[in-house]
């Protein structure tokens, strides 16, 4: 079975002079930027190519001192590591734009999909590391897989993890495939927890609760039982087991889910979104 390392902390602190750009201004660029202030970093070591003028404007208003722009250019080849946080398939345009002047920089892409070779290809350097992070990066509870080209060596992956770690946790690949079971499982998991929080919510208020009462219980039992699995050394079916009394409530709940087929019916999703990962790699990742 192929190794994972789980994340260490960064054994340095982020040098004040650090430069970092970020191709793309969105939601993950915002809480990696977010995540890089609180540790210490000026804003202004910080700058960001955001085509969007809306974007750019909140940028500045949210990280004073931030260098915003619309394009790329010349001032790119100040920074040390380069994030790539743009939409798959403007990815190779965007690349396209700013490799002249990235070429001695550390890439950190969070590009869905989108192959290293490809950006390779694109950015004319091996020092590429891809990520698959996901939305609860954005409060610092996130959870991200790294892969790591050759060329990457130890210092760089450290400087990755200083990038990433105030995003919440994150762990090493040692197989770039791997990267679209992460996707399957971790990348678009957080939309399946949401799934189930309507459905527990909703089946709640058949059940006679107030709207807000089951939005509040299936909320407050998702983030337990998540934080208890956390903690606990036990596996997940150990925990499941221990609140399922033969003959109970939970034992009820269980039964009627193992009847329908909800466990296949989750492999069998997971299974689409990988299968999708590797697809948009093919589509958006041509050379």
């Amino acid at each position: 079975m192929p190794d994972t390392t789980a994340a260490p902390t960064p054994s340095t602190p982020l040098p004040a002079d650090l430069s970092v750009a970020f191709i793309g201004g969105g939601n993950m660029a915002s809480a990696l930027i977010g995540g890089l202030v609180h540790q210490g970093l000026p804003a202004a070591r910080l700058q960001v190519v955001e085509p969007h003028a809306p974007s750019r404007a909140r940028l500045e208003a949210d990280f004073p001192g931030i260098r915003v722009l619309e394009v790329s250019g010349p001032a790119l080849a100040d920074s040390a590591a380069v994030v790539w946080a743009v939409k798959p398939q403007v990815l190779r345009e965007a690349a396209a734009q700013a490799a002249p002047h990235t070429a001695d920089a550390l890439h950190l892409s969070v590009a869905a999909g989108i192959r290293s070779d490809s950006l390779a290809a694109w950015l004319g350097s091996e020092r590429i590391v891809r990520a698959m992070p996901n939305t609860p990066s954005l409060i610092g509870r996130g959870m991200t897989g790294l892969f790591a080209r050759p060329a990457v060596d130890a210092a760089d992956r450290d400087r990755i993890g200083q990038l990433v770690a105030p995003t919440g946790d994150y762990l090493w690949l040692a197989q770039e495939s791997l990267l679209d079971a992460v996707t399957a499982v971790s990348g678009s998991g957080p939309a399946y927890v949401f799934y189930l929080i309507e459905a527990m919510a909703a089946a709640g208020v058949a059940l006679g609760l107030a709207a807000q009462d089951a939005h509040r219980l299936a909320v407050g039992t998702v983030a337990g039982a998540a934080e208890l699995a956390a903690r606990s050394d036990d596996a997940p079916e150990a925990l499941r087991e221990r609140v399922t009394s033969k003959g109970g409530t939970t034992h009820a709940a269980i039964s009627s889910m193992e009847s329908d087929g909800v466990r296949q019916s989750i492999e069998r999703a997971l299974r689409a979104a990988h299968d999708r990962a590797v697809e948009m790699g093919d589509e958006f990742g041509r050379s």
